[in-house]
């Protein structure tokens, strides 16, 4: 099996990572999340960049991302449920374009926890986690 997961070669220890703000934590997920799914689908099929780009779409935004989480939530770790709950909260003021406000907070925490496993080096628990949170859902509209 192909592995489409980035690897961060100089982690953060784990202090490190959860001094980042959640924020940050959300944005650096938000990039692993799009190219995971991105080199995922350019792989699995075989069209152009224009088609690629709108399958992605359909998996990175908050209302996919809200589904993704709730894939996993139970399979987190004590660690990873405060991460995640700490992302989730970060905004005081939502406004959310394309999504209800609740999956727009699901998927911050989601990005967040997926930036926090990126930067402290856990590449085979975030491997782990992206893989079933997005098992195969592979350009299906």
């Amino acid at each position: 099996m192909k592995e489409f997961m980035p690897q961060f070669t100089t982690p953060y220890s784990r202090e490190e990572a959860r001094r980042i703000d959640a924020g940050v934590l959300a944005f650096v997920g938000d990039a692993v999340q799009t190219l995971y799914v991105r080199t995922r689908l350019a792989a699995a099929l075989d069209v152009k960049s224009g088609a690629l780009h709108r399958y992605a779409a359909r998996e990175v935004n908050a209302t996919a991302q809200a589904s993704a989480l709730k894939r996993i939530e139970g399979l987190l770790t004590e660690e990873e449920l405060t991460v995640y709950k700490r992302s989730r909260n970060t905004h005081k003021e939502t406004v959310a374009k394309h999504a209800d406000v609740v999956d727009y907070k699901i998927a911050s925490g989601f990005e967040g926890l997926i930036g926090y496993l990126y930067l402290i080096g856990d590449a085979q628990r975030l491997s782990e986690l992206i893989q079933i949170a997005y098992d195969s859902n592979i350009g299906k509209p």
